[in-house]
This record gives structure tokens, C-alpha cells and sequence, in this order.
């Protein structure tokens, strides 16, 4: 198998980057913070954090998309991540699913949707995906709201209850869409 590089995304304010060292200090306390956890589950260890960047390093070199750090171009402060993954098997569908996950200091910028932009260009022109969806809660509506930005269509007929949740508000769960133009 070959490993592949990752390639570098640019918008006009953030920089989509491979992951760094100094990147897995502020990556486990965005982990730590409940508030940026509210919709994904429990809050992970430094430990599991850490293992999580490993993972999308090697998912990268694997497959040659996956979840790049995000940072702001002008400051070089790392924010967050944005990218593409392979929808769980365990879900009743199947894909490529785009994906955003910011410090709460991040919030209210726009970054989200912009980094959200990068991506479906590069899975669409780059990866030659047909269609990525987007999967949260039904309750993120923040989350939502970028997934609309970004000209996804959510179907109500496609939403459904994730298995890796018991029964409780992370549980139902909404899927968006979106076609290659």
C-alpha cells in the first residue's frame, strides 16, 4: 500500500494542515471541554485524544483524505480540525461524511463554514467523491446550520437513531447531503 501525502487546504482565513505535536495540547483540552463534547458524548482522557490524532494521521496516509488540523493563517493558532471519514459501518448508510470540531473561541467566526467549504471542494475534486453527507445530533443545531450553509439538504426520512448512544438526546440523529454540482 502506498502512503500518501497529505495535501495542505487554504481559504482566505485558515490554513487546513497536517497534525503537529503542539497541536495535541489544545486538541485533548477541546476533548476535555464538556461544552465542545455536548453532542459527541463524554469528554476523552489526554490518552484518548492523543490515540485519536494517531488515527487520522494514519487514516490520511491510508486513504489520502481524512481530518486535517485547522488553524488561522494569520496567528497560526490551532483551532480545531475539519475534514472527510468513511461513514462507521454500524450506521444504515454508507459514504463519506464531512466533519468540524472547534474551540469554543473558534465559535461565531465562520470558520467552520469556510473549512467546511475547503473540504467539499477538495472531496469532490480531489477525492472524486459523487456525494458526502454530514451526520449530528438532532439537537446540534449550530452544526446544522453550517451543513445548510454549505448547501446540504437534509431528507427527514433519512434521519436515525445512532447505535453508539443509548437512549437519550444523542441518540436521534440527522444525515444531510450533498451532490457533487
Amino acid at each position: 500500500m502506498t502512503e500518501r501525502r497529505m495535501t495542505e487546504l487554504r481559504t482566505e482565513r485558515l490554513t487546513l494542515r497536517p497534525w503537529r505535536d503542539a497541536d495535541l495540547a489544545p486538541w485533548a483540552a477541546m476533548n476535555a471541554d464538556p461544552e465542545v463534547r455536548e453532542f459527541l458524548g463524554e469528554p476523552l482522557t489526554r490518552e484518548q485524544s492523543d490515540a485519536s490524532v494517531a488515527a487520522f494521521q494514519a487514516d490520511f496516509a491510508e486513504r489520502g483524505y481524512g481530518w486535517w488540523a485547522v488553524e488561522v493563517t494569520a496567528t497560526g493558532e490551532f483551532i480545531g480540525f475539519a475534514g472527510l471519514d468513511d461513514v462507521d459501518d454500524d450506521l444504515p448508510f454508507t459514504g463519506v461524511e464531512i466533519g468540524w470540531r472547534l474551540a469554543r473561541s473558534a465559535w461565531g467566526h465562520g470558520y467552520a463554514t469556510e473549512a467546511a467549504r475547503a473540504v467539499l471542494a477538495f472531496g469532490f475534486e480531489t477525492v472524486g467523491l459523487a456525494e458526502i453527507l454530514a451526520v449530528t445530533t438532532a439537537t446540534n443545531v449550530r452544526s446544522q446550520a453550517v451543513m445548510a450553509r454549505i448547501g446540504m439538504t437534509r431528507d427527514p426520512a433519512d434521519d436515525f437513531d445512532d447505535p453508539d448512544f443509548p437512549e437519550g438526546p444523542l441518540r436521534p440523529n440527522v444525515l444531510y447531503r450533498l451532490r457533487k454540482p
